[in-house]
């Protein structure tokens, strides 16, 4: 693989779990098939090599708000949540509110 991240079958599963998010709906946030995901996972701590199979995953977790956390000389790799709790309650409410739909990227 010759990108620097690394991720593997155990990570992948405790991203999913975290957020608490069935397989499926997973493997779609990546655009990835169910079963391919299946088998990432099964695949335990052995590290995913296909690419693009790790640049779909990040993406799942990246719709879902959880970041890799690396593995370094001093700790092993894992998974925490982007935002707090009460900044998912404020961005939940702020989406609610209605108004125009435009753009969200800021000039």
């Amino acid at each position: 693989m010759s990108g620097t991240v690394q991720v593997s079958g155990r990570v992948i599963a405790a991203a999913r779990a975290l957020v608490g998010v069935s397989q499926e709906d997973f493997a779609s946030a990546c655009g990835l098939p169910v079963d391919t995901l299946q088998r990432l996972e099964a695949a335990g701590s052995a590290f995913v090599d296909d690419e693009a199979e790790v640049e779909a995953v990040l993406r799942g977790m990246t719709h879902y708000g959880v970041l890799l956390i690396e593995e370094t000389e001093e700790f092993g790799a894992g998974v925490r949540l982007k935002f707090t709790r009460s900044d998912v309650r404020q961005i939940a409410r702020l989406e609610t509110e209605g108004g125009i739909v435009a753009s969200d990227d800021a000039p």
